[in-house]
């Protein structure tokens, strides 16, 4: 099941311990804590399985900018189900989520290792290739 979740909760700090696990510590990052304040705005989203364990989260975050488009954030799975359908399942309802709160466009940046798995779900690459968190990435985007 798909759930939201609240900023600053017990089940807030489990998803940071997944996005660290997964997205953090194999760069050798740590979150900030000026980082983390930043998303108590953000929609928390967290798929957990059949025994409530966490299985996957992402977040999304408002763009005053551009106000028509949700940002995707943060996707992380846990690694012994990665490859299970978790990822596609959590992209899927965040569309969901995206489009019932008017959202017409999701732009997301992507980890070079992830953007397969975003071309086949319908994202599409724009601009030039650039590093965040020290790895290359690519902006993409999918009109809802």
């Amino acid at each position: 099941m798909i759930l939201p979740v609240e900023f600053a909760t017990p089940e807030y700090d489990e998803l940071v311990a997944l996005r660290h696990e997964v997205l953090r510590r194999p760069l050798g990052l740590e979150f900030r804590p000026e980082d983390l304040a930043k998303e108590h705005a953000d929609l928390h989203l967290a798929l957990y399985g059949e025994g409530y364990e966490l299985l996957g989260c992402l977040l999304l975050r408002t763009d005053p900018d551009r106000p028509q488009t949700a940002v995707m954030k943060q996707v992380a799975v846990r690694p012994d189900v990665q490859g299970k359908g978790i990822g596609k399942r959590l992209v899927a309802d965040f569309e969901q989520q995206s489009r019932a709160m008017g959202f017409s466009e999701i732009d997301l940046h992507a980890r070079l290792t992830a953007v397969p798995f975003y071309e086949k779900i319908g994202y599409e690459c724009y601009g030039e290739p650039f590093q965040e968190v020290g790895i290359p990435h690519r902006s993409m985007r999918k009109t809802l």
